[in-house]
């Protein structure tokens, strides 16, 4: 199964930048995104004219209360939710008019997400869940599987590649979630409370590598933590007020 093309994605080709143009211009954009959900006669405006830019390689903490539409943002920023207005753009890309597969191959292939509880597949092993995202991008397994084994070494989980979900601490876990979201070098880092169900700790310690590995892979990353004192070692931090995203 090979990557899909820019090409097939929408009945509009979308037109790419020069080589030396993609190397600079933002990783995500957020133009004027707007999201609203109907509860009864009722429409509740979760989030209004949101504009945001993330830069390839910056790493930036989303800090808000519980409520505030922070999951909707991060759904809407992977392409898992469409806006009720604006455009979402990856890597310059507009993405407001791609069909479903256009979608799903360019959330494939340039965004990768953490969430909360790790969702490894508990048949497979650390090595195997890693390489798993990899094989349905078209790539072959030799190669999946030296990836994912640097990845999970780089993670410190050189001596557990074969170990089953079950039979791993949660830090174990969740570091080979990551490292299974870092699989098909995305462009883009969605990450939402990435440590949020770990003891301080052992938090502590997977955040640490979890900012060494993005940085050494040159990801952009948005990062969703009630934690203030990890947001405060990132790039810059973001909250939502009102519906709008603004700088802290």
């Amino acid at each position: 199964m090979s990557k899909m093309s820019s090409r097939d994605m929408s009945a509009e080709t979308p037109v790419k930048g020069e080589e030396g143009i993609a190397e600079t211009m933002a990783a995500l954009e957020l133009e004027g995104v707007a999201r609203s959900f109907s509860s009864g006669d009722e429409e509740l405006q979760i989030l209004k004219n949101v504009q945001f830019t993330l830069s390839k390689g910056e790493i930036v903490s989303l800090v808000a209360p519980s409520g505030t539409g922070k999951s909707t943002l991060l759904h809407l920023a992977g392409l898992l939710e469409k806006p009720n207005a604006g455009d979402v753009l990856i890597k310059g890309q507009k993405t407001s008019r791609l069909n479903e597969a256009g979608r799903t191959a360019l959330r494939r292939d340039e965004i990768g997400f953490v969430y909360q509880f790790h969702h490894l597949l508990g048949e497979f092993s650390a090595v195997e869940n890693v390489m798993l995202p990899q094989l349905a991008a078209g790539i072959a397994p030799r190669q999946a599987r030296e990836r994912a084994e640097d990845l999970l070494k780089r993670f410190g989980l050189g001596h557990r590649l074969e170990a089953l979900p079950g039979r791993m601490s949660g830090g174990e876990q969740q570091r080979t979630a990551i490292a299974r979201a870092l699989a098909n070098k995305p462009s883009v880092l969605l990450a939402d409370e990435p440590t949020g169900n770990l003891d301080t700790k052992t938090a502590d310690l997977v955040f640490v590598e979890l900012m060494r590995v993005v940085r050494e892979e040159g990801v952009a990353a948005l990062i969703a933590t009630h934690n203030e004192t990890l947001a405060a070692s990132m790039d810059r931090t973001v909250t939502l007020t009102d519906g709008q995203l603004v700088a802290c």
